[in-house]
């Protein structure tokens, strides 16, 4: 088939010949009641029988890959779409550099291989799990749609990895599918893997932070497998990065219009000290320093995603030519990176401090650093919204020493300066540096729903930029009585 269109035929839509693959189709039909049942009881609540005008992907072309349309979301056709094939493509660095990439897997890197994809699989239904709750919460049918396409998405990305698990890993892959749709987030007894997708998405302003920070993480991590020589996870990680960046865009701009509705309430109220909080709170918006507390929370915990700067896995993972590095191709070395020195920042003496190290085995500190550069572009553009309306005051990234249960900084108190600082100086300005329990209370009291057509929470403003040429009025979900 072309593997540029999406066939519908089958049970489960796909652009990989599933039709004429019966031992994985069958795999994943078997696996696929399974997965509704997990949708239905930790999906989006309250709406599994709203219409909601959500995009499909009918192709892979990046140009034209998608159709939008009103679907309740089990009816939604979840697929195994995989972007198409590169001829003649070769293994971009580690010790394969050069050799064609594979079409099946070595088996020497079968565990190593597994553990990838099992992790990245693990982040895509613990999101939705943590933030099943939003829907009843939302400040505009708008949002609501974004939240609902962002859901059935990073459900997809689940199917692309289970796929790669059925097709390729036989018995273990299968049992891994089953452990995917067992784990829940911050479950007790079955967590989900990673710490920052076991904690809790209360509130609207905590998803536009996790969708810009967290999904960012994802973002990096996508990049880095879609340069994998395993042509299959290449291929997988390539398109799922064509849907990632719209749930990236929900955050920024979730984030920009909080920013643009707080400064001008302030505008209108006169009010030009923005850390006077207790005024700003009573015009019912955010206050930006609240908005600070929340970007140095989510911030940090998004690095921790990262691993250990110093790792052996990463290191090995290179070596073999399954994870690369953020744009590879575009780096000017060697690829190898045998003889390389990459600047790895730690603890010498109490200070931060940059001490070269092997770049094979700081891989994730380069990444890290890549996310670093990539995160600030963003604050600079709320800063800009900030700068406009005439508000002195500036969004920061704290530094990554800051609040860190991971690497090098993992257990340290420091300061969002990066200065070190004892435990009783960090616990006493704690709630200056992180949202307190008053500012969640806060929060919190603005999460009133707003589910009229083209109407928006006092508490941000209306967005710029249209889905699909809709007019703001549109009803983007048709909630169900």
């Amino acid at each position: 088939m072309n593997d540029l269109n999406v066939n519908y035929d089958t049970s489960i839509p796909n652009n990989v010949g599933l039709a004429d693959d019966k031992r994985v189709l069958k795999a994943l039909e078997q696996w696929h009641p399974g997965y509704l049942d997990w949708w239905k009881t930790m999906g989006p609540e309250g709406f599994q029988e709203s219409l909601v005008y959500l995009r499909t992907a009918v192709g892979v072309d990046p140009k034209g890959w998608a159709q939008f349309g009103y679907v309740r979301m089990p009816e939604y056709r979840w697929g195994v779409l995989l972007a198409p094939q590169e001829e003649g493509r070769t293994i971009a660095f580690g010790n394969h550099k050069g050799e064609p990439v594979w079409h099946d897997i070595p088996g020497e890197y079968r565990a190593m291989l597994r553990r990838l994809v099992v992790i990245q699989g693990d982040t895509e239904p613990a999101s939705v799990e943590q933030q099943r709750h939003l829907g009843a919460t939302a400040p505009s049918l708008y949002d609501m749609r974004n939240l609902f396409q962002i859901n059935v998405e990073e459900a997809r990305h689940l199917w692309a990895m289970v796929y790669l698990l059925q097709k390729y890993f036989g018995k273990d892959g299968r049992e891994e599918s089953g452990e995917l749709l067992r784990r829940r987030s911050g479950d007790m007894d079955k967590p989900r893997m990673l710490g920052a997708f076991n904690e809790a998405t209360p509130d609207w302003l905590s998803f536009f932070m996790f969708t810009y920070f967290t999904d960012r993480d994802g973002k990096m991590q996508l990049e880095s497998l879609a340069q994998s020589g395993f042509d299959p996870l290449s291929r997988t990680c390539r398109f799922m990065l064509t849907e990632e960046a719209h749930h990236m865009f929900v955050g920024e701009s979730g984030i920009s219009r909080v920013v643009q509705r707080t400064c001008e309430a302030m505008n209108e109220a006169g009010i030009t000290d923005p850390h006077d909080v207790e005024a700003v709170r009573k015009l019912g918006v955010v206050d930006l320093p609240t908005l600070q507390k929340k970007a140095n929370l989510h911030y940090s915990l998004s690095l921790d995603l990262f691993g250990s700067e110093i790792s052996t896995n990463a290191a090995n993972a290179f070596s073999a030519g399954l994870k690369g590095r953020y744009n590879e191709t575009k780096i000017d070395d060697d690829h190898v990176l045998t003889d390389a020195t990459y600047p790895v920042l730690k603890l010498v003496d109490g200070k931060p401090t940059l001490v070269d190290e092997p770049a094979l085995t700081a891989i994730n500190m380069r990444l890290r650093d890549d996310y670093t550069a990539d995160a600030a572009k963003g604050v600079e553009r709320w800063n800009k919204v900030i700068a406009k309306a005439g508000v002195d005051f500036k969004l920061t990234l704290p530094h990554v020493a800051f609040h860190r249960a991971i690497g090098e900084f993992g257990g340290i108190d420091a300061a969002p300066d990066g200065s070190v600082v004892d435990g009783d100086t960090f616990k006493q300005r704690h709630d200056e540096w992180l949202p307190s329990r008053d500012d969640g209370d806060y929060i919190h009291s603005l999460m009133h729903p707003c589910h009229e057509k083209g109407a928006y929470a006092d508490w941000i403003a209306a967005p710029k930029v249209p889905i699909d040429n809709k007019p703001g009025d549109f009803e983007f979900v048709q909630i169900a009585a």
